[in-house]
């Protein structure tokens, strides 16, 4: 059940970064559901510093869902990579925005999921990689991507 939930996780998070980067690229965004001083140089350049973890992380976890497809064990590692850097990624946004005292639904949101989410699947990785869980995963993957 949490393989089948992190997996779909993986999907939306990893999907939704290179949509939110095209159309950021593209400018897309209507003017009014930018963030507030969308023009301020600054602000433009602290957006696009996200770009590089952003698709790091769909890297990443687009990365741990082959891996995990062709039964091999180091999908692990990748996911815990792309999910300490999803919390990450969105840690430094939220911090970013509680500094300036802005407080904005249509950007805290996507930002308290980047968070939130990987807390749930962290401790459970890391747990699979102690106790050598992921090499019976491994081969239960195989066998039931066999069958």
């Amino acid at each position: 059940m949490r393989l089948k939930a992190l997996r779909v996780l993986f999907w939306i998070t990893d999907i939704g970064f290179l949509v939110y980067w095209g159309i950021t690229a593209l400018k897309l965004i209507p003017p009014e559901l930018l963030y507030n001083d969308y023009t301020n140089p600054i602000l433009v350049a602290w957006n696009w510093s996200f770009m590089p973890i952003d698709l790091f992380i769909s890297l990443t976890g687009l990365y741990s869902l082959y891996l995990h497809r062709k039964g091999r064990s180091a999908w692990i590692g990748w996911s815990l990579v792309s999910l300490i850097l999803t919390f990450s990624s969105g840690l430094l946004a939220i911090s970013f925005w509680a500094v300036r005292g802005e407080f904005d639904p249509a950007w805290w949101t996507p930002n308290l999921y980047l968070m939130l989410y990987p807390l749930i699947f962290i401790p459970w990785l890391i747990s699979m990689l102690g106790s050598g869980k992921q090499d019976r995963a491994a081969s239960v993957t195989g066998q039931a991507l066999r069958q």
